[in-house]
């Protein structure tokens, strides 16, 4: 029944195999499709038999396989305790020979140490020092003793120490000299120029103008991005470099290049006055006209007190000054009485007043006004630093610096203002005061004398 069963379902794969043939190869009767089935089940048998016959191959080659993969097992198993003995042996030996060594170097073994860190040291020390420039070559063998003495397989001789002491004396010896050197130098705008600079000791290098910077990574020289403002020390690294002998007088930073880097980043005044912004430049330019105001004040009424001090001492009464023209109305109006001499004096002194007292409302207001707008930058920085705050927080303080500077810097430059006005007012209106006070004393003085005379 099985086996009726299995040509059934035969028959019917062969049928759908060869209706899909058919179809595929586009049949033209039930003839052709029936042939087109029966070359296909020829086909498939002779596949079949086919792969039984290299399956049946391969199953006698199966033994053969395994016991070849067996042998190999075993070799490696043999070689690897092979490799294992040899391996302890090899360890108990460098045991030994690490013994023998250290029972042979004795008192060595700790000069060998510290020639070890002493290597070490230097080296740092050599990459960092503005000596390296001249000799660049100590940093190799300073590498070469320090892995020599590191891998302890070589020791150190008695040349290399000698020359590790004569590196170090070098050393020494260098940084009191001041050299003169040529060199590739990168300048501040990238571009590369052959120079003769000047190295004093370990700390510096100068030319012509100013300082230069040596890169211990890429050993390279270059120009400082903003040499010192202070004209005394690049004024004197261009004596530096001009002296042939003697004593110099230099800018020496002795902490090899870090207060230079410091003077170097402060800012100079323009750069806090541009901190102000426009607030800061209003403040300026209000103390420039309120200091103009008072220097003109001060040289007329200088002027106008010479001549009135002048004409205390003369007789005759000259319209150049403001006592003379008092004392003018005063003559032309003599034969009048005492009460109209008083007004005409009144008169004649009252036309004085403005003339003395001219810009000195200017100057007070001036010196009341510029503290005011400081306090104004200070409120519009704050309110710039909050809202930098607000956006960004207050993890980094470089963005909010713009703010807190101008907050800062505007309420400096209202004080440096307001002070100077403050004590230009005092010394201008003591001028006025002073001219006024010698009018009002000689108009009563005058009038007193017209009143004696009169009775």
């Amino acid at each position: 029944m099985k086996r009726i069963l299995g040509i059934i379902a035969a028959g019917l794969l062969a049928l759908t195999a060869g209706s899909a043939t058919a179809q595929d190869s586009g049949a033209a009767s039930m003839s052709e499709l029936l042939r087109l089935i029966q070359q296909g089940e020829a086909r498939e048998n002779q596949e079949a038999r086919q792969r039984e016959a290299q399956f049946n191959q391969q199953r006698n080659q199966q033994q053969q396989l395994l016991n070849n993969a067996r042998a190999e097992r075993t070799r490696q198993e043999n070689e690897s305790q092979r490799l294992e003995r040899l391996f302890q042996d090899n360890q108990q030996r460098i045991i030994t020979a690490r013994a023998a060594l250290d029972e042979r170097l004795g008192a060595l073994k700790e000069l060998f140490g510290v020639l070890q860190t002493v290597t070490g040291d230097a080296q740092g020390r050599f990459n960092a020092s503005l000596t390296n420039i001249q000799y660049p070559d100590r940093g190799e063998f300073l590498m070469e003793l320090g892995n020599k003495m590191a891998g302890a397989s070589t020791l150190a001789s008695i040349e290399d120490i000698e020359r590790l002491w004569f590196e170090l004396q070098r050393e020494v010896t260098e940084s009191g000299r001041v050299v003169r050197l040529n060199g590739t130098v990168t300048m501040a705008d990238g571009a590369q120029e052959a120079l003769e600079f000047v190295r004093v000791g370990p700390f510096n290098l100068a030319f012509q103008d100013g300082y230069l910077k040596y890169d211990t990574n890429t050993k390279t020289i270059s120009e400082l991005q903003r040499q010192p403002e202070q004209g005394r020390y690049t004024s004197s690294a261009a004596d530096l470099l001009d002296a042939t002998g003697g004593v110099v007088t230099f800018g020496l930073d002795v902490t090899r290049g870090n207060i230079l880097e410091l003077l170097v980043e402060s800012p100079t005044v323009m750069d806090r006055v541009h901190q102000g912004g426009i607030v800061g430049y209003c403040i300026i330019g209000l103390g420039a006209i309120g200091f103009l105001i008072a220097l003109l004040r001060f040289i007329s009424l200088s002027a106008d007190s010479r001549k009135v001090s002048a004409q205390l001492k003369r007789d005759t009464a000259s319209t150049d000054n403001p006592l003379g023209r008092v004392l003018a109305a005063y003559e032309s109006n003599r034969n009048a009485d005492t009460e109209t001499i008083e007004l005409k004096l009144s008169e004649a002194a009252l036309k004085e007043m403005p003339g003395l007292t001219k810009g000195l409302l200017l100057i007070k207001v001036i010196s009341v006004v510029a503290p005011l707008m400081g306090l104004l930058g200070t409120v519009t920085g704050m309110i710039k630093t909050f809202q930098v705050i607000t956006l960004y927080g207050a993890g980094d303080p470089k963005m909010m610096a713009g703010g807190i500077s101008q907050a800062l810097v505007t309420t400096v430059l209202g004080l440096v203002v307001a002070i100077p006005m403050v004590l230009l007012h005092t010394v201008v209106s003591g001028q006025s005061r002073k001219v006024i006070n010698i009018l009002q004393s000689q108009s009563a003085g005058l009038v007193a004398e017209h009143s004696e005379r009169r009775a």
